[in-house]
């Protein structure tokens, strides 16, 4: 029982990094451009889901206080994709 539980608390680290995953694949095989832009989307989405989620919900994004998570995600993600919109081919 216990297991199965603290399985369904970490699909949104899941979710982060099937993303990133995607981002990473687009990244190596396609246009780098989109790809991090998609990696950084990832990391945002990360930042969403500890913001709106519950301390138990969000599951391993949980790693300190909820606005010090959330700062430090959504202000990488922006970093990412201002670096990715920025830097010339």
């Amino acid at each position: 029982m216990a297991g199965e539980a603290q399985r369904r608390n970490e699909w949104p680290l899941v979710l982060s990094l099937l993303v990133a995953a995607t981002g990473l694949v687009v990244l190596t095989f396609y246009n780098w451009r989109n790809g991090v832009i998609i990696f950084a989307g990832s990391v945002v989405l990360a930042g969403l889901l500890r913001a709106t989620l519950s301390d138990t919900a969000a599951g391993l994004l949980h790693v300190r206080g909820r606005m010090f998570d959330t700062a430090f995600l959504l202000a990488t993600g922006a970093a990412i994709i201002t670096l990715g919109l920025i830097v010339p081919n």
